[in-house]
């Protein structure tokens, strides 16, 4: 049986870092936020990298990242909204031994109202993409942007439910295809 990676994706505020921090622990895995490890190695925010070395710049260390990611083994891997856009960091971080997927990535979605309740109760993060006058109408455009490549993974609706709940419908989602061992 493999012990894969667990790779989380979706939308801001959908609950990936929180939630991945959960299976994390459950599982005695390593957590890792790739955007918090670029912004730690470049002592930087994600808006200032994108200032300073422009979103070309971002995407190259993301698929950096994701290639020196995808070498290590149990991880759970909360990924930025854009980083598995690029189906080269797909392919890098799903990996393959023998006939198997090195990494298991899950999108976690939540409806636009959903979105927007848990961003704006979050002072903490800074959303650039957010600071427009319309909130609501941006993340409705950048989810249709989005929507066909965050299809091609096992989508899990987080609206509505707490990270404990979220927690537990991947671990039902692993344990039956025998992705994780505990």
């Amino acid at each position: 049986m493999l012990n894969q990676n667990i790779i989380l994706t979706g939308f801001m505020g959908t609950g990936k870092s929180t939630v991945g921090r959960l299976i994390a622990n459950e599982l005695n895995y390593k957590f890792v936020d790739t955007d918090e490890l670029i912004m730690a190695r470049c002592n930087m925010t994600v808006a200032e990298i994108f200032c300073t070395k422009g979103e070309q710049g971002f995407r190259q260390m993301e698929k950096e990242l994701a290639l020196e990611l995808s070498q290590q083994d149990r991880l759970v891997i909360s990924t930025g909204g854009g980083m598995l856009l690029n189906s080269a960091n797909v392919e890098t971080l799903e990996g393959r031994v023998g006939d198997k997927k090195k990494g298991r990535i899950f999108c976690l979605v939540a409806t636009i109202d959903e979105i927007i309740a848990r961003v704006g109760s979050d002072s903490s993060i800074e959303r650039p993409l957010l600071k427009v006058a319309n909130p609501k109408e941006e993340i409705k455009t950048l989810l249709n942007a989005r929507k066909d490549k965050y299809s091609q993974f096992t989508q899990i609706d987080t609206t509505g439910l707490t990270s404990e709940d979220v927690c537990r419908v991947i671990m039902e989602h692993l344990m039956q295809q025998n992705a994780i061992k505990k």
